[in-house]
């Protein structure tokens, strides 16, 4: 098979340089010159490698010029990024009272921020890099460092670098505490856009200005602007949160009455039951579930003395068979305030707490509420 195949190619190839016979005519005398197969094919072999070669030395030139037009280009970027830092370092130096003045209005910026929102940072959120490159233990960079006798200009820059990278931590701090509130209030089976929305509502709003700005002309750094709005959707989103039911509205070592099917203690026959009955001695105080605002004190048929509490978006808490109030309608009551001592009014067979959670006035069941979002509020913090 490889002879046959070897033998065709030879064929072809004296196929396509026969031997020829040249005719010279040179001063009146006629000359045959032959050429055979064999120089026509080495002399094709010759002008195949020649021009082999010529594209190899073309392809080298070609490469050999893109590399030093790409190792021109990563220079010209470094120069640029170079010219660039020099340019800020030069500023700084030829505006350091500016300089000085802007650093402390960020300062004050990410102070105000910090007490008013988060209070003490979590370890591994309060770092962030010194004019030295460390990183210091409290969530502030000392403003006592920020002052006109700073001798080089580049010290100024490098706090300028780590207030920036501690308002982007501020800013992934504040999101990761909104995403769990919002997760937790979205297992509950509540919607957080209306606590988002009441947040972002301008109702019975005011008080003296204090203009927040990070620059000389009054504007603010879009990424410290970035971090406000983070931190004002975290405020929003766990405000909504602490209005949901998580303090044990007595203190008691079990529940007598579960929420939903039960046998009637009056009748035995199958009822529904609309919350938890928390058994206890006459007079044991009744706590708010969660803070809002005291909506109804009186009687209720088959609750007795009862109280409720409105805490927003729906949702109301009410505490039955009351033996005497400590609260009144309209009063803001936070989680955990004393609002009532149990009894054993209406219809009901002992002193004990009925407690239900409604939300649109319709009972859900009080447990999970009591148990996630406690939970919840303590992983946020």
């Amino acid at each position: 098979m490889k002879l046959t195949s070897a033998g065709a190619l030879s064929k072809r190839l004296k196929a396509a340089f026969p031997d020829r016979e040249l005719i010279v005519r040179s001063q009146g005398q006629v000359r045959f010159i032959r050429i055979s197969s064999g120089v026509q094919k080495a002399a094709a072999g010759v002008a195949l490698s020649l021009a082999g070669v010529w594209c190899v030395s073309m392809g080298a030139l070609a490469f050999s010029q893109f590399s030093a037009s790409s190792e021109h280009a990563a220079l010209a970027a470094r120069e640029a990024q170079v010219a660039t830092a020099a340019g800020k370092v030069r500023k700084f130096r030829n505006d350091l009272d500016g300089t000085v003045a802007d650093l402390s209005r960020r300062q004050q910026f990410i102070e105000k921020m910090i007490d008013a929102h988060i209070g003490e940072l979590p370890e591994e959120d309060a770092g962030a890099p010194d004019a030295e490159g460390g990183k210091p233990a409290a969530s502030k960079i000392s403003a006592s460092t920020i002052d006109g006798n700073l001798p080089e200009a580049g010290k100024l820059a490098r706090i300028e670098a780590g207030q920036v990278a501690l308002v982007d931590r501020l800013t992934r701090y504040a999101d990761r505490r909104a995403a769990l509130a919002s997760d937790t209030i979205r297992n509950l089976g509540l919607n957080p856009a209306p606590m988002m929305a009441r947040a972002r509502s301008k109702v019975a709003e005011g008080g003296p200005l204090e203009a927040l700005a990070t620059g000389a002309d009054g504007s603010l750094d879009p990424r410290f602007k970035r971090l406000g709005l983070s931190l004002a959707r975290m405020d929003a989103l766990e405000n909504g949160l602490a209005s949901i039911p998580q303090v044990q509205p007595a203190h008691v070592a079990y529940v007598s009455s579960s929420y939903g099917y039960r046998s009637d203690p009056f009748t035995g026959g199958a009822a529904f039951h609309a919350g938890l009955d928390f058994p206890g001695p006459m007079g044991s105080p009744i706590y708010a579930a969660a803070k809002g605002k005291v909506s109804f004190v009186g009687q209720r048929q088959g609750y007795g003395n009862c109280i409720e509490i409105s805490h927003g978006n729906g949702l109301m808490t009410r505490y039955g068979h009351l033996s005497a109030f400590g609260v009144r309608v309209g009063q803001a009551v936070d989680g955990g305030t004393r609002i009532a001592a149990m009894g054993s009014t209406g219809r009901s067979t002992g002193p004990h707490l009925h407690f239900e959670v409604r939300v649109n006035n319709r009972p859900m069941n009080p447990r999970p509420f009591l148990e996630a979002a406690r939970n919840a509020q303590q992983e946020a913090r």
